[in-house]
């Protein structure tokens, strides 16, 4: 039987599209601590939707990820101080050396988000594949104060062929209309999407977001 991806479901800010994800089979829930993003959520909100998954993940244990973008270790140390978190995503410029040095001082799984244009830009990956838990790829930005959520795919037949010592995540533009196709070309450990089930930005639409998922664990069967 073929093995259905992870699913990713990024931006989350209010607890009824929270329960929404979690109730269809969202495996990882991203809340965003960007202050440019619209979906930027505030600490205490987090540290109430961290602990909703905390406690929804009883027989399935769901990743609450935490999206930061080039943090200093003040900002990380507030927020880890409240939230709690079980991994983080680094969605910014940082160098595999800071992607390391993060890990280290929270001790918890990093993902790093990698933007992509063209096949040159995989030639990046191999120094961040013994710092990480997780590689993201995801589509490059125009506005570069806002690296993902944008909306934006790349060329997915970019990735076609490549092996990844690390398991990766295939983010950009994803929706219910294309994650099929997407899955076709590729084999990805999860995908991500945030604006792919959205209303309108920053607004999680609970219908899109029972759809994407479904079209994703269908593949499974579940």
């Amino acid at each position: 039987m073929t093995i259905s991806p992870k699913v990713k479901i990024c931006g989350i800010q209010e607890e009824e599209t929270l329960r929404v994800a979690l109730d269809a089979g969202a495996d990882f829930i991203g809340l965003v601590f960007h202050p440019p993003s619209p979906r930027h959520v505030g600490v205490e909100q987090a540290a109430s939707l961290a602990q909703i998954i905390k406690d929804f993940s009883v027989s399935k244990k769901i990743m609450s990820v935490g999206l930061f973008v080039d943090p200093e270790d003040r900002i990380l140390d507030e927020i880890l101080s409240t939230v709690s978190l079980d991994m983080i995503q680094l969605h910014g410029s940082e160098t595999a050396e800071r992607v390391w040095l993060v890990n280290q001082k929270t001790k918890l799984p990093v993902i790093k988000a990698l933007s992509v244009s063209t096949e040159d830009d995989f030639k990046r990956v191999s120094a961040y594949e013994n710092v990480v838990d997780w590689l993201l790829f995801d589509a490059k930005p125009a506005d570069p104060d806002l690296p993902g959520g944008t909306g934006r795919t790349f060329e997915w037949s970019l990735l076609d062929g490549w092996t990844f010592s690390r398991p990766w995540m295939l983010s950009g533009g994803l929706n219910a209309d294309n994650v099929l196709e997407a899955l076709s070309v590729l084999s990805p450990d999860a995908v991500d999407v945030s604006s792919g089930v959205e209303s309108q930005r920053g607004v999680k639409d609970a219908g899109k977001t029972r759809a994407f998922i479904s079209k994703v664990k269908g593949l499974s069967g579940a």
